[in-house]
């Protein structure tokens, strides 16, 4: 007899701080399930954001319709548009509704890469496909139609299965990527020597340009 599917991470999974729920994805498989077809990730690079108690998060300000979901209960997905062309996916996390999530940063494609590398055919190897947030949610079909999706509901497009985390020793931490506040707190969290992490990129201001004359 076949083997029943592994079930889905519950919400109690999500329902803890992001700082501790970041580290615990790592090495899990992330299902999307949608109409044009199914692709799987091993997560290999997130990074935590607290909510009002962290200045990079995109909820430190308070709710608006952009960030609402991060409101909401812990295990529903956080969508966002940034720099005017890219989707960039998170998961609320928790205690209760304070607004924390895990941005998910980069993921080794398990399952359906053929679909992947149609969604980006700039691409130019397995480990590009979701090498990056943006590319990542671009790979698995995420767009707004996904935003607030609850991926610990039954029957739900978008699931995180067990999958197989790696050994402790194996996960390294470090400073976000590209923030401008709070940038120096190390919750990046990534499997350390796993190709498919995107490399890291510290905020830089932009110069403000000097009237000639």
């Amino acid at each position: 007899m076949p083997r029943p599917a592994p079930a889905a991470l519950g919400r109690a999974f999500f329902d803890r701080p992001a700082e501790l729920v970041a580290p615990d994805l790592l090495g899990r498989t992330l299902v999307s399930d949608l109409p044009e077809g199914a692709v799987e990730l091993r997560i290999t690079e997130v990074e935590a954001y607290s909510g009002s108690a962290d200045p990079a998060a995109h909820s430190y300000r308070g709710m608006t319709a952009r960030n609402a979901v991060m409101f909401g209960e812990p295990g529903h997905v956080y969508v966002y548009f940034t720099y005017g062309m890219h989707f960039c996916a998170n998961l609320v996390t928790g205690p209760g509704t304070t607004a924390s999530g895990v941005l998910l940063r980069a993921g080794e494609i398990r399952s359906g890469e053929e679909l992947a590398r149609r969604r980006r055919p700039s691409s130019r190897s397995a480990v590009d496909l979701a090498r990056g947030p943006a590319r990542l949610a671009s790979a698995l079909g995420f767009d707004r139609a996904v935003n607030g999706v609850d991926a610990c509901s039954p029957g739900t497009p978008v699931r995180i299965l067990p999958g197989s985390p790696p050994e402790a020793a194996a996960v390294s931490a470090g400073p976000r990527t590209g923030v401008s506040s709070a940038a120096d707190i190390p919750w990046r969290f990534w499997i350390a020597d796993d190709p498919t992490v995107s490399p890291y990129r510290r905020h830089v201001p932009k110069k403000r340009r000097t009237p000639a004359g």
